[in-house]
């Protein structure tokens, strides 16, 4: 698994090169929004399955 992430990231840092910056930080941005709204979204729901475990 681990080797498939490596050859994926490899992949996807050689697309990076050959685009042009703005499309480059543009996704880079969508990426890092869709990473963060789902890592809120998973502490969120373990903290209602935390709380509700104690009561």
């Amino acid at each position: 698994m681990l080797l498939v992430v490596i050859i994926a990231m490899g992949l996807l840092a050689g697309a990076a090169i050959h685009t042009s910056l703005p499309v480059f930080l543009t996704a880079s941005a969508a990426i890092t929004a869709w990473l963060l709204a789902f890592g809120v979204r998973e502490h969120l729901s373990r903290s209602r399955l935390a709380r509700a475990r104690r009561n």
